[in-house]
């Protein structure tokens, strides 16, 4: 038909399909963006507002991609001797730009499941657990995307598959190399699944690693950031909370208990000592009413070891008010109470006759 309207020229015929076939992609890409966009501005709808914006770029390219293995671009242009590299481009840009596709879908299901989650809220156990899997989960997504897109892309080339087949046929003592030398590599990933699975630590947990106490601030497939206290930054392999053991404060729950413990003399008064202890936790915010306990959990011949127990809704809140009571109770026994303090006896038998010795 159309060489009937236009006398058999093929290049009118070649625009008339591209113009066609450009009107159609246009239209597809116009009511993506449009339904996108009313769904965004529905305040019911759980689709953000800014995913137009985010996805847009990637499907230009996927329509690009289309566009580009249309026959009747190549006539047009009359490059039709290079068929095989405009098929090899629109293949390897489809590919791309699907894979960037998915991954920015990915990233839009995470932010809309983890804005139902306030990680800063007081009680953000929950909040923790489902930022952690989901934060692992999209770089294991992402991580597989990528390997996926990047095997296809190789694998449209004839050249490359051919080489791939000789290579898995004659694998052998390489491959077994190989599989050492990934084997580390390899360990840390299933050890960021597990944890994203079995949550031994979650974000903002707080741990005791080597010896330092700090927050788990990053959670990645091969390593974890942990904040330390004094704004270092400890960095441990995945592995490490799988194969070693650690303290995490917040495991089951964000409040804790803090402790404080006094070196006195044994004429210290534990009712006025726990009456001071009761005075001063009432006295603050920093303490949650839940646990209030002073207890003498020790004795030398020097002095008596005293242990304060009090609740807090959280760690630092907790390291707070155990710094807080430490030094008050401290201040209390000074004043009402120096002979309390801790400190050395001498003990003289038969001063008189001593001092007589002395005289003489």
């Amino acid at each position: 038909m159309l060489e009937q309207i236009f006398g058999g020229n093929k290049n009118e015929e070649a625009l008339v399909f591209l113009i066609i076939g450009l009107i159609l992609m246009i239209g597809a890409y116009i009511g993506v963006i449009a339904y996108l966009r009313r769904l965004g501005k529905n305040p019911k709808s759980p689709i953000p507002t800014d995913t137009v914006k985010k996805i847009s770029l990637p499907l230009v390219f996927i329509l690009l991609s289309i566009l580009i293995r249309m026959a009747s671009l190549r006539d047009l242009l009359g490059l039709t001797d290079y068929t095989y590299w405009f098929k090899k481009t629109s293949t390897l840009l489809f590919i791309t730009s699907f894979a960037w596709l998915i991954i920015k879908i990915l990233k839009l299901i995470k932010a809309l499941i983890v804005q139902k989650y306030d990680v800063h809220a007081t009680d953000n156990l929950r909040a923790r657990q489902v930022y952690t899997q989901f934060t692992i989960l999209e770089r294991i997504f992402i991580f597989i995307v990528i390997i996926l897109a990047l095997s296809f892309a190789l694998m449209s080339f004839e050249e490359i598959r051919e080489l791939g087949v000789s290579i898995f046929a004659s694998a052998g003592v390489a491959g077994i190399i190989i599989g050492f030398s990934a084997q580390r590599m390899i360990g840390a990933i299933l050890a960021g699944i597990q944890i994203a699975i079995a949550q031994p630590i979650k974000i903002d947990d707080v741990v005791v690693v080597e010896g330092e106490w700090g927050r788990i601030e990053q959670i990645t497939l091969t390593y974890v950031v942990v904040a330390i206290w004094d704004k270092r930054r400890l960095i441990v392999p995945t592995t490490y909370f799988i194969e070693k053991p650690f303290q995490n404060w917040t495991k089951t729950s964000a409040d804790i208990l803090g402790t404080v413990f006094l070196y006195t003399d044994y004429n210290v008064d534990f009712e006025a000592l726990r009456e001071e202890l009761t005075r001063i936790l009432k006295g603050t915010d920093l303490w949650d009413g839940k646990v209030n306990v002073l207890q003498v959990t020790d004795s030398k011949a020097q002095h008596v070891e005293i242990r304060a127990l009090m609740s807090a809704k959280d760690s630092p809140t907790a390291w707070e008010l155990r710094v807080m009571v430490r030094e008050k109770l401290i201040t209390y026994l000074q004043k009402n109470h120096p002979e309390s303090l801790a400190h050395s006896r001498l003990y003289l038998k038969n001063l008189g006759a001593l001092e007589n010795r002395v005289e003489k």
